[in-house]
């Protein structure tokens, strides 16, 4: 391939944790370079830093030579709402002024540049981009919807990690925090979270429960540390962005694999929620289902509970990993390629 006369596009998947993009050919929509970068919610993430963001990703993504001839860019933004919100939707405007921003400052002159929300880049993601069906994101937040013609026409949770967002990874991490804490005071059983969750935090070991606590119950946690572990756990907890407690999510994963039985439950609470997230838009019998997201990619932890939760209903579930290859299928087809 002459890559000096090839047109191409670039799609952008702009999470909670992080932004990819990804060049692709405006022909087939083959994969041509790929960049990453931090965080992209349109709604939590200050614009300039935004900005900066997208930048950094777009320029990993798009060699300096190839920067003229991407003709469509489509980014899919957490935080920014759908098309038929209005161009006036504030995710939605807040996301279309930092690409603006970035792709300015790369000197790309895009003829088509689209903002999406997050769940329609992910339903498009899937193979043969279908058009109609149900989604379902579960990363830091979580939100479903219900898609037709390409375009959200009912959603279900996202919303935000103060209101709602069950099951996704801040209410997991969160769900990882408050256990340790009633763990240390007695309200809650023993469990390796405590431990873990303290060292994630930067707590001194001479503060953290003993090795062994929450394996078996022969292992002792004297007052004088519980005390003093409760005491750094609440500052280092409140010094940090609130989302942060997503960060924890993973450690549930790790001790449910290890068969902590707290982490075990608050796995399984995360996945009940989910499917009721699902339940709430009413699944027809057997249509499809897309899922994304740190917690249901493939391989993803919730996945497979997830699943036996919804598999009285025969819905069609297709993982993804990202929504970085719908972005780049709404790319070329608002350049008229595609289907």
């Amino acid at each position: 391939m002459n890559r000096a006369s090839s047109v191409f596009v670039v799609g952008l998947d702009a999470g909670g944790t992080r932004t990819r993009a990804v060049l692709a050919d405006l022909d087939d929509g083959r994969a041509r370079g790929e960049g990453t970068a931090g965080p992209g919610n349109a709604l939590t993430v200050p614009g300039p830093e935004l900005a900066d963001h997208l930048a950094e990703a777009l320029a990993g993504a798009v060699p300096e030579p190839l920067r003229g001839q991407v003709v469509a860019v489509a980014g899919g933004f957490a935080g920014a709402g759908h098309q038929g919100q209005g161009a006036d939707e504030p995710g939605r405007v807040r996301a279309h002024t930092a690409l603006s921003a970035a792709l300015a400052r790369l000197g790309i002159t895009a003829a088509t540049v689209g903002v999406h929300s997050d769940i329609e880049t992910t339903f498009a993601a899937a193979p043969s981009h279908p058009a109609d069906g149900l989604v379902l994101v579960a990363g830091t937040g979580a939100v479903a919807a219900r898609i037709a013609a390409r375009a959200p026409t009912a959603t279900s949770g996202g919303d935000g990690w103060l209101l709602g967002d069950d099951g996704g990874g801040f209410w997991i991490g969160r769900a990882a925090v408050r256990a340790a804490l009633r763990a240390t005071d007695g309200r809650g059983a023993p469990t390796t979270l405590a431990r873990a969750v303290g060292r994630e935090l930067g707590l001194p070991p001479r503060v953290l429960p003993p090795e062994g606590y929450g394996v078996t119950d022969a292992v002792p946690w004297s007052d004088g540390r519980r005390t003093a572990y409760r005491a750094h756990v609440l500052p280092a907890v409140m010094e940090r962005a609130p989302v942060r407690l997503a960060d924890h999510a993973p450690l549930v994963v790790r001790a449910a694999e290890e068969k902590d039985a707290v982490a075990v439950e608050i796995l399984r609470e995360a996945a009940r929620h989910l499917a009721e997230t699902v339940m709430a838009l009413v699944p027809r019998p057997g249509e499809p289902l897309v899922v994304t997201g740190g917690l249901l990619a493939p391989d993803g932890p919730l996945l497979t509970p997830l699943t036996e939760r919804l598999a009285h209903l025969a819905l069609t579930i297709t993982a993804v990993s990202d929504g970085s290859p719908g972005a780049v299928a709404l790319a070329r087809l608002a350049h008229g390629t595609g289907r």
